[in-house]
Protein backbone atom coordinates (compact mmCIF):
# COMPACT_ATOMS: atom_id res chain seq x y z
CA UNK A 1 0.00 0.00 0.00
CA UNK A 2 1.34 3.37 -0.75
CA UNK A 3 1.12 5.94 1.29
CA UNK A 4 1.67 10.09 0.61
CA UNK A 5 3.20 12.25 3.56
CA UNK A 6 1.85 15.44 3.64
CA UNK A 7 3.35 18.39 5.58
CA UNK A 8 1.95 21.69 6.50
CA UNK A 9 3.83 25.04 5.37
CA UNK A 10 4.79 25.25 9.15
CA UNK A 11 6.61 22.17 9.42
CA UNK A 12 8.41 22.47 5.98
CA UNK A 13 9.28 25.71 7.31
CA UNK A 14 10.59 23.89 10.70
CA UNK A 15 12.32 21.60 8.66
CA UNK A 16 14.30 24.30 6.64
CA UNK A 17 15.32 26.62 9.25
CA UNK A 18 16.92 23.76 10.84
CA UNK A 19 19.04 22.62 7.85
CA UNK A 20 19.87 26.20 7.37
CA UNK A 21 20.84 26.56 10.62
CA UNK A 22 23.19 23.62 10.29
CA UNK A 23 24.41 24.83 6.47
CA UNK A 24 27.69 26.88 6.83
CA UNK A 25 28.56 28.73 3.43
CA UNK A 26 32.55 28.84 2.80
CA UNK A 27 33.92 31.12 0.79
CA UNK A 28 37.99 32.21 0.07
CA UNK A 29 38.79 35.36 -0.30
CA UNK A 30 40.57 35.57 -3.72
CA UNK A 31 38.36 33.13 -4.87
CA UNK A 32 34.85 34.38 -4.36
CA UNK A 33 32.41 33.18 -7.18
CA UNK A 34 31.25 36.96 -9.28
CA UNK A 35 27.56 35.40 -8.47
CA UNK A 36 26.05 34.61 -5.14
CA UNK A 37 27.44 31.28 -5.03
CA UNK A 38 30.01 29.86 -2.02
CA UNK A 39 33.08 27.86 -2.98
CA UNK A 40 31.78 25.12 -0.89
CA UNK A 41 28.52 23.91 1.65
CA UNK A 42 29.28 22.23 4.41
CA UNK A 43 26.93 20.51 6.92
CA UNK A 44 28.51 18.43 10.08
CA UNK A 45 30.70 16.63 8.68
CA UNK A 46 30.00 16.69 4.53
CA UNK A 47 31.89 19.27 2.96
CA UNK A 48 30.74 19.90 -0.75
CA UNK A 49 32.02 22.68 -3.25
CA UNK A 50 31.17 24.69 -5.84
CA UNK A 51 32.91 24.35 -9.44
CA UNK A 52 36.54 25.20 -8.68
CA UNK A 53 38.24 27.49 -10.99
CA UNK A 54 42.08 28.24 -12.02
CA UNK A 55 42.44 31.64 -10.78
CA UNK A 56 45.29 32.79 -9.05
CA UNK A 57 43.50 34.17 -5.58
CA UNK A 58 45.99 37.21 -5.23
CA UNK A 59 46.20 38.55 -8.83
CA UNK A 60 42.67 36.98 -9.95
CA UNK A 61 44.27 36.20 -13.12
CA UNK A 62 43.99 32.54 -15.05
CA UNK A 63 46.91 31.40 -17.20
CA UNK A 64 46.62 30.23 -20.53
CA UNK A 65 48.44 26.88 -20.29
CA UNK A 66 46.51 23.92 -18.96
CA UNK A 67 49.88 22.77 -16.75
CA UNK A 68 49.66 26.43 -14.82
CA UNK A 69 45.75 25.78 -14.96
CA UNK A 70 45.76 22.55 -13.14
CA UNK A 71 48.07 23.64 -10.49
CA UNK A 72 45.51 26.44 -9.42
CA UNK A 73 42.94 24.13 -9.45
CA UNK A 74 44.56 21.91 -7.09
CA UNK A 75 46.04 24.93 -4.86
CA UNK A 76 42.65 26.04 -5.09
CA UNK A 77 41.11 22.96 -3.71
CA UNK A 78 43.11 22.72 -0.79
CA UNK A 79 42.56 25.83 0.48
CA UNK A 80 39.08 25.55 0.19
CA UNK A 81 38.83 22.08 1.76
CA UNK A 82 41.11 23.97 4.25
CA UNK A 83 39.03 26.85 5.06
CA UNK A 84 36.38 24.74 5.69
CA UNK A 85 37.77 22.89 8.18
CA UNK A 86 39.19 19.90 6.46
CA UNK A 87 42.46 18.54 4.76
CA UNK A 88 43.03 16.69 1.24
CA UNK A 89 42.92 13.79 3.49
CA UNK A 90 38.92 14.66 3.94
CA UNK A 91 38.35 14.25 0.11
CA UNK A 92 36.74 10.99 -0.75
CA UNK A 93 35.11 12.25 -4.34
CA UNK A 94 36.77 14.65 -7.18
CA UNK A 95 35.14 15.75 -10.31
CA UNK A 96 37.15 16.91 -13.32
CA UNK A 97 36.00 18.93 -15.88
CA UNK A 98 38.28 18.88 -18.79
CA UNK A 99 38.36 21.23 -22.49
CA UNK A 100 40.36 18.54 -23.67
CA UNK A 101 39.81 15.07 -21.82
CA UNK A 102 42.46 13.52 -24.66
CA UNK A 103 45.27 15.80 -22.43
CA UNK A 104 44.99 14.34 -19.05
CA UNK A 105 49.11 14.53 -18.27
CA UNK A 106 49.51 17.99 -16.66
CA UNK A 107 46.28 16.78 -14.86
CA UNK A 108 47.49 13.22 -13.77
CA UNK A 109 50.48 15.33 -12.58
CA UNK A 110 48.56 17.57 -10.04
CA UNK A 111 46.41 14.27 -9.01
CA UNK A 112 49.82 12.27 -8.31
CA UNK A 113 51.51 14.77 -6.19
CA UNK A 114 48.38 16.02 -3.96
CA UNK A 115 47.26 12.28 -3.16
CA UNK A 116 50.99 10.43 -3.68
CA UNK A 117 49.87 7.23 -1.63
CA UNK A 118 47.43 5.03 -4.41
CA UNK A 119 45.92 3.29 -1.65
CA UNK A 120 44.50 5.87 -0.21
CA UNK A 121 43.39 8.00 -2.84
CA UNK A 122 39.79 9.45 -3.01
CA UNK A 123 38.07 8.64 -6.38
CA UNK A 124 37.88 10.63 -9.67
CA UNK A 125 35.75 10.94 -12.27
CA UNK A 126 36.16 13.46 -15.87
CA UNK A 127 33.82 15.23 -17.63
CA UNK A 128 34.01 17.48 -20.77
CA UNK A 129 33.79 21.06 -19.63
CA UNK A 130 31.38 22.84 -22.14
CA UNK A 131 32.34 26.81 -21.23
CA UNK A 132 33.02 30.13 -22.73
CA UNK A 133 36.23 31.71 -22.03
CA UNK A 134 39.53 30.54 -21.22
CA UNK A 135 39.20 27.91 -19.04
CA UNK A 136 40.69 24.56 -19.58
CA UNK A 137 40.13 23.05 -16.48
CA UNK A 138 37.71 22.95 -13.75
CA UNK A 139 36.43 20.97 -10.55
CA UNK A 140 34.61 20.06 -7.51
CA UNK A 141 34.81 17.83 -4.63
CA UNK A 142 33.31 16.19 -1.37
CA UNK A 143 34.97 15.51 1.93
CA UNK A 144 34.10 13.79 4.95
CA UNK A 145 36.13 15.67 7.91
CA UNK A 146 37.36 12.73 10.36
CA UNK A 147 35.50 13.48 13.70
CA UNK A 148 38.71 11.90 15.43
CA UNK A 149 41.40 13.77 13.87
Amino acid sequence: MNQSITHSPGDVAAHEAVVASRRKSITVEGLAHKFPVPNACRIGDIIVSSAIHAVDPVTRVMPEDLRSQCALVFANMKAIVEAAGGSTRDIIKMTVYLRDRNNRGPLNDEWVRMFPDPDTRPARHSQLLMVEGPSLVQCDFMAVIDRAG
